[in-house]
């Protein structure tokens, strides 16, 4: 249950990137929470990426700012320097890219990040490096690349699978939108939503259709509306 209620809404985006800021803005728009998973020795980095032939800005926002750009939502950890954790065959190098990043975050907005993505593509995690977190961080959950077009809730926390990458997924946003308020149910389901903020730039028009979906998901009697932390970590 979320709050009494049996439906949560999240979303979470990846590098911290200038993006974020306009996203939040919209998320703000429709009261609408989400989490940030930041790479805290990457901040403040300009930078550019070609993606689909386009290429975006990829800048990331200064350290300085990171606290209040950032309030009302979640700051969660995405290691020090973007690794591909799986690759890293030393446990203790694995364990410092998240720990480190855990703490230097937690130091920037004031409390304590107890959340992350893992970084990179593909299968970015395996049984090994969410073991090391686990017993080892204070992180309690970290969400991978895989998702699961469902709405059950994943039940590896150190592994877990959202519902939908919209950038690859766009078509199913709506649709699935729309099933989710339509929903009835008697156990919690989850509509976990991810993404990057750049991946917007790609297709400007989005932004307008993301603004449209938010407010087609918001003020909703029924749903609870929180951050990774509040609705996975309840």
């Amino acid at each position: 249950m979320f709050n009494g209620k049996k439906k949560a809404l999240t979303f979470s985006y990846d590098d911290g990137v200038t993006q974020d800021i306009r996203l939040i803005e919209i998320f703000n728009k429709y009261s609408l929470k989400a989490t940030f998973n930041l790479n805290s020795e990457l901040l403040g980095r300009e930078g550019m990426l070609i993606r689909n032939g386009v290429q975006v800005s990829h800048t990331k926002n200064k350290p300085e700012d990171v606290k209040y750009i950032y309030e009302g939502h979640e700051v969660a950890a995405h290691t020090l320097t973007h690794p591909f954790l799986p690759d890293i065959s030393d446990d203790n190098e694995v364990l410092r890219q998240v720990d480190q990043d855990r703490v230097r975050l937690s130091e920037l907005v004031g409390y304590e990040v107890e959340g992350m993505a893992y970084p990179g593509g593909g299968a970015n995690c395996n049984t090994r490096v969410a073991e090391i977190i686990k017993n080892n961080t204070c992180i309690k959950y970290a969400r991978t690349t895989a998702v699961t077009k469902s709405f059950e809730p994943c039940r590896d926390l150190y592994q877990y699978k959202g519902t939908l990458y919209h950038h690859e997924d766009w078509d199913s946003l709506f649709d699935m939108g729309k099933k989710f308020l339509e929903l009835q149910t008697d156990t919690p389901k989850v509509f976990y939503i991810w993404g990057h903020a750049y991946e917007f730039d790609i297709y400007p028009e989005r932004w307008k259709l993301f603004d449209e979906f938010c407010k087609m998901m918001s003020n909703n009697k029924d749903i609870y509306y929180g951050t990774n932390k509040e609705v996975l970590i309840n």
